[in-house]
């Protein structure tokens, strides 16, 4: 891990300390050599993003020597273990560790029926009207609906919705949970490449979001409309899984996980069916995330 402070670190804003806290990047320094020197970009092209290459390293944390890597890691992010549904040592593997389960007292699910909570823990953004976005992590990049959901009628239908976007670090929970509750369908997959969704990476290129792999779900719902789902795979992600069986789902149930790596999902939403939260309205105006938790409000209906 680079401790040295960068120029272009990455702040976010903490709702549960109220402060904006500067982000530890797991492997800052191979990834701001991979997107910020030539050296590194040859090499991205050439392997980094590519699907084999994430294979192999999810294959690694698949090994049973990848086990060693658990407790060091729970001890320099400061994980705590009394939120995981098992205990380390229990753990075989890094990438069991790496989708753990927790308890369900860890995360409690907002029970406001008006709600849409968070599908993960991470760094979120928010746009309340996708068509008046016109930057995420830098100002200029506009988001390719039609390619994202691989659906002009689609796009069509949500152009002026509102988006959520989760992005996972390394050191976060890596399962993902339904935002609302209704009639979830059968998921489907896009294919795709794996670059790294970090801002670093996505400062240079926002198009990676409709080039990496990824799932999408649709949510029928009563209040909400109809809301989509979207897992978006990363650098070193190994896979994503989806445990739910489509029908009935509620707010806060187990949709899957991510396999080792960061990763992102995002919830879209139709036209004026959700007012965010203030803290996300005012962080996200300036390209800011807000760090929270899953099953913590993201906004109401």
């Amino acid at each position: 891990m680079d401790a040295t402070p960068h120029r272009d670190a990455i702040n976010f804003f903490n709702r549960y300390t109220g402060k904006i806290e500067q982000e530890e990047i797991y492997g800052e320094s191979f990834l701001r050599w991979t997107y910020e020197t030539l050296p590194g970009r040859i090499a991205l092209a050439v392997a980094a993003k590519r699907v084999w290459f994430s294979k192999w390293y999810g294959w690694r944390m698949d090994r049973t020597a990848s086990r060693a890597k658990v407790l060091p890691f729970i001890e320099t992010y400061r994980l705590d273990p009394n939120e995981f549904q098992d205990p380390p040592e229990s753990f075989c593997t890094f990438n069991e560790f790496f989708y753990r389960k927790l308890n369900p007292a860890a995360r409690p699910i907002d029970s406001d029926p008006d709600s849409v909570v968070f599908p993960a823990d991470g760094r979120h953004l928010t746009i309340a009207d996708v068509s008046q976005a016109d930057g995420f992590w830098v100002k200029g990049q506009k988001m390719d609906l039609a390619r994202l959901l691989g659906s002009r009628e689609l796009a069509g239908r949500y152009a002026t919705g509102s988006m959520l976007i989760s992005r996972l670090c390394p050191v976060d929970y890596h399962r993902f949970h339904f935002p609302v509750s209704g009639v979830a369908s059968e998921s489907r997959l896009i294919p795709g490449s794996l670059s790294s969704v970090n801002p670093i990476a996505l400062r240079k290129r926002l198009a990676i979001l409709w080039e990496n792999k990824r799932v999408i779900t649709e949510i029928q719902t009563e209040s909400h409309g109809t809301v989509l789902m979207i897992e978006v795979g990363a650098a070193c992600v190994g896979g994503i899984h989806q445990t739910f069986v489509p029908g009935m789902v509620q707010k806060g149930d187990d949709k899957g996980y991510f396999t080792f790596g960061g990763s992102m999902t995002m919830v879209l939403m139709e036209p004026e069916r959700i007012q965010f939260s203030d803290d996300l309205l005012k962080h996200s105006s300036q390209q800011r995330e807000v760090y929270a938790r899953m099953g913590d409000v993201a906004g109401f209906a």
